[in-house]
């Protein structure tokens, strides 16, 4: 798994940061972001760079991607050491800064 590798691979002391597409808490957000995912994202793929699979795919996987909390939990069943909940949301959790410290 990428993560216990960053953990083999940090000196003590380092520290693992990832910036991913995360999950919008608010179900009224939510409802408006996925509407917005799922047909305008497509759309402006196709319209723009003439793919619109790509960014349906795009939009796919950022649905996949564990969840906020579940990241956090992965991040420390590798050995980190989080402060916190492991993370934080920006833009209402569209993304989510995940960080751990390797001590």
């Amino acid at each position: 798994q990428v993560v216990r590798e960053a953990y083999r691979v940090l000196k003590p002391g380092g520290r693992f940061m990832c910036l991913e597409f995360s999950r919008v808490e608010n179900p009224v957000l939510a409802a408006i972001y996925d509407f917005h995912s799922f047909n305008v994202i497509p759309r402006l793929g196709e319209a723009i760079a003439g793919d619109r699979a790509s960014y349906e795919y795009l939009v796919e996987s950022i649905r996949k991607f564990p969840a906020q909390n579940e990241f956090a939990q992965i991040i420390r069943d590798a050995g980190f050491t989080t402060i916190g909940k492991g993370y934080e949301n920006l833009t209402f959790g569209t993304v989510a800064i995940h960080t751990g410290y390797k001590f």
